[in-house]
């Protein structure tokens, strides 16, 4: 899916540090670098892990060519000895991680990288870059399907991004619940169910709407959807029943006040016998908007920039900090980015009922845990193989049972805290 190789898409700071711990020796030393939020967006009350199950796939794939040590070489950005290390890199290390799927909150260690300092370093950028990305879009993606209430959403959105982070964000998307996408790469790579219709190009080809009609109906018979807002939404509804019929599948309004056009056009439907016909609607759609069409006789959504976004929040903020050396702990202490030390284990505590209540994070050591509570994180490298990864759609289900499980008032689209709140016990 990558235009460039895994290896070279990693910042040349990374590369900066293998040279320089390479020439002084601490290239070896045993490290831990941890993957943690220090808050979450304005407004959000849960982050979503999106992205581990790609990121192993380039991990696994993460090696530096003759010709990408060459370049590096060539261009002065390595010396002659960091370009023999690349050559025959490899990770050897392990990682640990929460699950794709599971919700995360400001602290939690979504993901453990562990090895030699050269080995973990010099992943860093791959790792935030695919896990920021997703996560930011699943985030917003679970959002709008809560909002949703059970009706489907397609993801829409490949016209507004890169055409590589366009399926990375449909995968993102259909993990947080969607229901299907436009994206044709993101089905063939990721067996996500996929679906389309025309636009008003379409319409406006023709010499008039009910010849367009026509024309797709004939094509694709009355199981479609009919783009009626191209000219007047009224009589576009009244042409689209008079060329396919009462048992025309949907018709979708993309521009215009969604909700009073929505009560109108199910009113005409219905008038014209149209009673099973559904409503989609498109257009700018988040989960605000779609919130607000709760009320309405509105059967599917179409979201598309707000989700290949992150409806405003493009990146989940995620950082990846060195917390342990030779099973030191190590602090960073800068003003507003301080970090705490050690490797850390997680926790999450539920109620007998299955509703979550806290997240505990204890630094060097595992927290005590009791039978209604989940330990949080699992085996994704060991010793440099790839463990097992779940399949989209366990994680997809693994992340609805999470939402379940958090208390009502941390599905909230308006701003407090965090859903479940998190303490870090043991601190060096």
């Amino acid at each position: 899916m990558n235009t460039f190789a895994p290896a070279l898409l990693t910042d040349q700071y990374e590369l900066t540090m293998v040279s320089a711990a390479l020439k002084d020796g601490t290239a070896d030393r045993q490290c831990v670098f941890e993957v943690f939020a220090r808050r979450l967006p304005g407004g959000r009350r849960y982050g979503v892990v999106a992205g581990p199950g790609r990121l192993m796939e380039l991990i696994r794939d993460f090696r530096f060519s003759e010709a990408e040590v060459a370049f590096l070489r060539e261009a002065g950005i390595v010396d002659e000895a960091t370009a023999a290390w690349l050559a025959s890199y490899r990770f050897h290390g392990d990682i640990d991680g929460y699950a794709e799927g599971e919700l995360f909150f400001p602290g939690s260690p979504i993901m453990t990288v562990s090895g030699s300092f050269a080995e973990c370093v010099v992943l860093e950028t791959l790792i935030l870059s695919v896990l920021n990305h997703d996560s930011a879009v699943a985030s917003a993606a679970a959002r709008m399907v809560t909002a949703a209430r059970g009706r489907p959403i397609i993801e829409m959105g490949s016209r507004r991004t890169h055409e590589d982070s366009a399926v990375a964000a449909a995968r993102a998307a259909y993990l947080a619940g969607f229901a299907s996408t436009s994206n044709l790469a993101a089905g063939a790579r990721y067996g996500i169910p996929t679906t389309g219709t025309s636009a008003h190009a379409f319409t406006l080809l023709h010499d008039d709407e009910p010849a367009a009609f026509a024309s797709q109906v004939a094509a694709l018979g009355k199981n479609t959807t009919l783009l009626v807002d191209t000219y007047d939404i009224a009589q576009g509804i009244r042409n689209a029943i008079a060329v396919a019929g009462p048992d025309l599948r949907a018709v979708r309004i993309d521009s215009g006040d969604l909700s009073v056009l929505a009560q109108h056009s199910r009113e005409l439907l219905d008038s014209l016998g149209a009673t099973e016909t559904k409503i989609v609607v498109s257009g700018d759609m988040d989960e605000y908007a779609i919130a607000a069409l709760a009320a309405e006789p509105v059967d599917m959504y179409g979201a598309g920039t707000a989700v290949v976004t992150g409806s405003g929040a493009p990146t989940a903020g995620l950082v990846y900090k060195l917390v342990e050396v030779e099973g030191r702990p190590v602090v960073k202490r800068s003003e507003n980015k301080a970090t705490v030390g050690g490797r850390k284990t997680a926790v999450r505590r539920h109620k007998p009922t299955g509703t979550a209540t806290d997240e505990i994070i204890v630094s060097q050591g595992v927290p005590d845990h009791a039978p209604n509570d989940r330990l949080l994180q699992r085996s994704f490298v060991v010793a440099g193989e790839i463990a097992e990864i779940p399949p989209l759609r366990e994680s997809r289900e693994h992340l609805r049972q999470c939402l379940i499980s958090i208390p009502w008032e941390g599905l909230k689209l308006s701003a407090g805290d965090p859903a479940v709140p998190v303490t870090i016990v043991g601190v060096p």
